[in-house]
């Protein structure tokens, strides 16, 4: 199952990257999510690979236009991180950071007793 992370003030940044990119890519991305969805952990490179540790990339093209999708596992979900276009031959390191930084607020809130609302998980991915 892919999910979208959920920010403590209830916003869902990556799902709201996909929204705002072109109908065409939204789809494409789509096709992506449900590639993992379907395939986990064994989907293989080119579609997806490993950035650092336990952080991977989902890697649609639409041309020129390289998206990237920063997920990592929870236990039998994914959870979609950080979506942005890449520019360059690697991941800059503050993509990375932004993907990391929100894998730790995940952690915290779902590992939290009480959990208090919002939840860290946000809606199921396509």
């Amino acid at each position: 199952m892919v999910k979208y992370y959920r920010a403590a003030d209830g916003s869902q940044p990556a799902d709201a990257f996909i929204g705002a990119q072109p109908a065409q890519a939204q789809a494409m991305i789509d096709n992506y999510l449900g590639r993992l969805a379907l395939f986990g952990p064994s989907l293989p490179f080119p579609s997806s690979s490993q950035v650092e540790g336990g952080l991977r990339e989902l890697r649609p093209d639409m041309g020129r236009t390289h998206y990237r999708l920063l997920y990592r596992r929870s236990d039998d979900m994914f959870i979609v991180l950080h979506v942005f276009i890449k520019r360059g031959g690697q991941i800059d390191q503050a993509e990375i950071d932004i993907a990391n930084k929100r894998w730790k607020d995940f952690r915290d809130r779902m590992n939290a007793d009480p959990r208090r609302p919002p939840s860290a998980i946000g809606r199921t991915a396509p």
